[in-house]
């Protein structure tokens, strides 16, 4: 048998002298009730890996660093200077104040980096500080943008002008609800604490989130102290929520229109606009009037790039990406696409009417539609046509009785023996 060595004794001295405590340090009820910001495992990441991580902005240290959300690092950082000059107060009572909790905001994260730890060095409990104020404050800006508050940004900034709403806010919306890309709420606590001056707590910050998420709804009870952000939209998903009546004129619904094989069946028809221009969009009586497109092999290429154009480019305008979703809305199956061949509307040339639907479909994703568009209008006039029943029974009848030559005939035939079996009967009935 052979004797322990060195390191072995040191390990048995240590296991024995743990015996006298009732918990170890990581043992106890107490450790693991802090903890609230965990790293998806592997083996449930690796199945949809994207689910899971950040696009475009992290929040805390987990995702910190990465090399494609670096470009976010530099707004943070003007939107922290915003925040303390509309605050009217300098960095340190802001920082201060974190500073007397920030072994309790460390436990919250499950997984993190030894050398990011507070207690491994002042350089560290530095770097740790400074993430949590500035993301602290862009979380805090960026959940302001639903209210009725002036945030006194540029109207052309790339994050908080109207632009910037329309097609980075959904990346950064769901960025922020993402387990490893939280951060505790008593960051966001403490921040609106010291910028109200003790005036403003938790509820506050709940609402904030709730309009942010919910922009027609407001809770029916208060859900309490939460975690971070994703717990309170857990919780907010549980309670009862009360609609609010939107506002006249007011465009929070998102008007959808359906196929164009079912917007026919409605009483829909489809006509060929008199010029080309994409601008050249219009409902009425009925009659939904597009510009024709020929679908050729570049036609993919050219209208993404066009898209990403309009996306990246504050003041370009959103008419090509509002055309490209009028169209994926409108063009769902190949037979959407023979109906529009049939008007004029698609010239196909690539082949099967199967591709040519598949192509607009892959065109659209991640697209929204701006809310001041004109084609928004034309989405809401479609969908109110649709929804008129007298339409929908004309349409109907027009579908089931004159939809071919034969079923006119039919129907004028069975219209023709009953007035002849009238006027039998009344025959019948005078001279009998």
């Amino acid at each position: 048998m052979y004797p322990p060595g060195p390191n072995e004794t040191d390990w048995i001295v240590q296991v024995n002298e743990s015996l006298n405590f009732e918990f170890l340090p990581s043992d106890g009820p107490q450790f693991w009730e802090k903890r609230s910001i965990y790293k998806v495992r592997s083996c449930i990441a690796d199945l949809n890996s994207k689910a899971y991580l950040p696009q475009v902005v992290s929040f805390g240290p987990y995702h910190h660093g990465k090399d494609h959300l670096l470009p976010m690092e530099e707004h943070k950082h003007r939107t922290l200077h915003r925040f303390l000059k509309r605050s009217r107060k300098c960095l340190e009572p802001f920082l201060d104040s974190l500073r007397e909790v920030a072994q309790a905001l460390e436990e919250s994260y499950d997984a993190l980096d030894p050398m990011r730890k507070v207690g491994s060095s002042e350089d560290a409990a530095s770097q740790f500080l400074k993430l949590m104020i500035t993301d602290g404050c862009f979380l805090l800006e960026i959940l302001r943008t639903t209210i009725e508050e002036k945030l006194d940004y540029a109207v052309n900034d790339p994050i908080f002008s109207s632009h910037g709403k329309l097609h980075i806010m959904p990346y950064i919306k769901r960025d922020m609800l993402m387990l490893e890309n939280q951060l505790p709420m008593l960051v966001l606590d403490r921040l609106v604490a010291v910028e109200s001056d003790g005036k403003k707590g938790y509820e506050f910050i709940n609402d904030l989130i709730i309009k942010f998420f919910y922009s027609s709804s407001t809770l029916s009870k208060d859900i309490g102290k939460c975690l971070h952000v994703l717990d309170v939209y857990r919780k907010s998903l549980l309670l009862p929520q009360k609609n609010k009546p939107p506002k006249e004129g007011s465009k929070d619904g998102k008007e959808m229109i359906w196929s164009a094989t079912k917007l026919h069946e409605h009483g829909i028809e489809f006509s060929k606009s008199g010029t080309s221009s994409l601008k050249d969009i219009s409902f009425a009586s009925g009659v939904l009037r597009l510009p024709m497109i020929t679908v050729d092999d570049t036609t993919k290429s050219v209208y993404l790039n066009l898209i990403a154009y309009e996306h990246f480019h504050v003041g370009a305008g959103n008419e090509v990406t509002s055309y490209i979703f009028l169209m994926d809305k409108i063009i769902d199956k190949e037979r959407d696409v023979a109906l529009l061949e049939a008007q004029g509307i698609i010239q196909n040339a690539i082949g099967s009417d199967k591709a040519v639907a598949e192509l607009f479909n892959s065109l659209c994703k991640e697209v929204t539609l701006e809310p001041e568009s004109d084609l928004y209008t034309v989405h809401a006039a479609v969908r109110k046509y649709c929804k008129n029943s007298w339409y929908t029974w004309i349409a109907a009848l027009c579908h089931t009785y004159f939809g071919s030559p034969w079923s006119v005939l039919s129907l004028v035939a069975a219209i023709l023996l009953f007035a002849i079996a009238i006027i039998q009967t009344a025959y019948t009935m005078i001279y009998h």
